[in-house]
């Protein structure tokens, strides 16, 4: 399972994604960018996944859509 949140700071726009196991164990973060990444995607084939992030804009706000290849885990 695949996610955005900002849980370390509820109150702030700083969302990462995170990753989780189905039956909730080995969390791990994902993005530690230090602004807005969220709507994470993978692809129809789970080899590529893509998501939305404020970092490298030029203006404030702007959104990106970034694309990365899926090298999952072992168990």
């Amino acid at each position: 399972i695949i996610f955005a949140s900002n849980y370390p700071s509820p109150t702030s726009e700083h969302f990462d994604l995170y990753a989780v196991n189905v039956d909730g164990t080995r969390l791990e973060r994902i993005t530690t960018d230090n602004t807005f990444n969220a709507f994470p995607m993978f692809s129809p084939d789970g080899r590529r996944l893509v998501w939305a992030s404020n970092r490298n804009g030029k203006v404030a706000h702007e959104t990106n859509i970034f694309v990365a290849d899926w090298i999952a885990g072992g168990n």
